[in-house]
């Protein structure tokens, strides 16, 4: 896939394309349905499928004191282009003056650059400086320009599609709202649901107390990135991968127990995740990038009476994540 962090990046005889332009936070099964229905015309039509999309998230310089936490970085969001079939993504840089940019003028900015023959989009997109831009616009600049738009309804009322783990998912409620409304709760299965992907969290272990370690279960410690969701504090079934030593890529899942919180039995520290590598303790991960999905919740956080006890509590929740895992193959 095509990288292009910027309009002027992109190469002079790019096109034809189809194009989808949004946030995308998180790229969730919403986000799915326009990127495969730009896919699938790009297919159609012997065009390169194009995703364009901001950063900084908007808010955060329209708003930044409204801004969402955030469900995936950057990086996150162009891996998951990748993998749903996209040929290229522009990052369009977002600033105040992109903020102020007429409506009208990002369109024949994109048009000038990527030469779509069509423009894919929710029929609720706006854009441009005060959300000035919607569909209606879209279409009247395609009709000029030479693109057509196909703005994507939400399927009728009640009507449900079944997630991979089978459970009902209303298409009409899958936002980037409801997916931090799930994280706030605890809940990374119904997440899951609505992403079609584990919530993931990427970071650099660093260094902590080695209390793990004395107590048996060593984890690879990431702080709490500034900006960006996590699930609320407690302990959870999932899976850690490490990124490769060419930075390419990533080796094969591990499973883990992953404790998100303070860690409160010690005393109160600055909130991490810590994932607990299933019969590992021979891993060497200080200063490695890592990956931690989320599949299932296994309890809050909480302070026991004493060490003995914590380490009891661990012990089952080893076993219960390692009876989640078992069920929940990972991606």
């Amino acid at each position: 896939m095509q990288r292009w962090r910027d309009l002027t990046d992109v190469p002079q005889d790019t096109g034809p394309t189809v194009v989808t332009i949004g946030v995308f936070d998180g790229v969730h099964r919403g986000h799915q349905r326009v990127i495969g229905r730009t896919v699938e015309r790009a297919r159609e039509l012997g065009a390169l499928a194009v995703v364009v999309t901001f950063d900084p998230h908007p808010m955060a310089v329209v708003r930044p004191d409204a801004v969402p936490p955030l469900l995936a970085t950057i990086e996150r969001r162009t891996e998951l282009f990748e993998e749903y079939s996209t040929d290229a993504v522009l990052v369009v840089p977002f600033d105040q003056q992109r903020s102020h940019q007429p409506a009208e003028e990002f369109v024949r900015e994109i048009v000038g650059a990527l030469r779509p023959v069509a423009i894919v989009v929710g029929d609720d997109f706006r854009f441009g400086f005060k959300a000035a831009g919607d569909v209606a616009l879209l279409r009247r600049l395609g009709a000029e320009l030479g693109f057509e738009v196909e703005g994507l309804i939400r399927q009728d009322p009640g009507a449900c599609e079944e997630s991979d783990g089978g459970r009902p998912i209303d298409t009409r409620a899958v936002s980037s709202t409801s997916v931090r409304r799930c994280l706030e709760h605890g809940d990374v299965a119904q997440a899951l649901a609505l992403l079609g992907h584990a919530f993931r969290v990427d970071g650099t272990v660093v260094e902590g107390a080695h209390r793990g370690r004395e107590l048996g279960f060593p984890t690879a410690n990431v702080p709490a990135a500034a900006g960006m969701a996590l699930p609320s504090d407690g302990v959870y079934a999932g899976w850690l991968r490490v990124r490769t030593d060419d930075d390419a890529g990533w080796h094969e899942p591990l499973p883990a127990a992953i404790s998100v919180g303070t860690n409160p039995q010690f005393g109160e520290e600055p909130r991490r995740v810590e994932s607990y590598v299933l019969d590992r303790d021979d891993l060497e991960l200080y200063g490695r990038t890592v990956a931690v999905s989320f599949v299932d919740r296994v309890r809050g956080q909480a302070r026991f009476g004493s060490v003995d006890a914590l380490v009891e509590q661990m012990t089952r929740d080893v076993e219960m994540v390692r009876e989640i895992l078992a069920a929940e193959p990972p991606e």
